[in-house]
């Protein structure tokens, strides 16, 4: 696909679909055999979900922009609304992404969230990032603003994880079916791509999925 921080989700329904249709979207399913779908990603989140009981799977590019639109609460919706896939039969693995720990966001992603989600204050926390710099030459950052209104502080970081993992459990995948790497992106670019990590001068990796012919 060519990924665009979307809701959309594409069916996939024989090897020349793609051919045939130029697709443009963050949610690609299929039940055709022989096919693999795959998402690219260097900080968002891939989510990759199986029924191998019935034949059909789906991968999912999930960026904060996807996450709020729902990709993979859509995506899994359409597998079970076209496949006849069942929560039980349902497994989804969640791949490395940037974690809570790297990933600070501003009021346009807080306010966004918080008109989607009940439950977004739950995937926001304050964190305090370390600045060697700041931590030396302390004097160098003091603010004659009152109280309150410096903008030296606590950022806002977001829990991507545990946004698509909700959303999975909202889709009726049972907890123990749900699979999540532990690596954050921005921590690991020693073995993991990171657009945020790297400056944006990195490499894409792939998440795939699929089914033996």
């Amino acid at each position: 696909m060519r990924q665009i921080h979307s809701g959309l989700v594409h069916i996939v329904k024989s090897k020349d679909f793609i051919a045939d249709h130029p697709l443009r979207g963050d949610g690609i399913v299929t039940s055709h055999r022989g096919v693999v779908l795959a998402v690219q990603v260097a900080d968002c989140v891939p989510v990759l979900v199986a029924d191998a009981k019935r034949g059909s799977v789906g991968a999912f590019h999930a960026g904060w922009r996807g996450t709020a639109k729902r990709i993979v609460e859509r995506g899994v919706g359409s597998m079970r609304a076209v496949f006849g896939s069942k929560r039980e039969d349902l497994y989804a693995a969640i791949g490395p992404c940037i974690h809570s720990c790297c990933y600070a966001v501003g009021d346009e992603v807080i306010d966004e969230f918080r008109s989607q989600f009940s439950y977004a204050d739950e995937l926001f926390s304050e964190v305090y990032d370390r600045d060697p710099i700041k931590e030396k030459y302390p004097l160098l950052f003091l603010t004659a603003r009152a109280p309150g209104h410096s903008n030296i502080g606590p950022q806002t970081h977001l829990d991507l994880v545990e946004a698509n993992r909700r959303q999975l459990l909202d889709a009726g995948i049972a907890g123990e079916q749900i699979w999540s790497a532990e690596e954050c992106t921005s921590c690991r670019t020693d073995l993991l791509f990171s657009h945020r990590g790297e400056a944006g001068y990195t490499g894409r990796m792939m998440g795939v999925v699929g089914l033996l012919k």
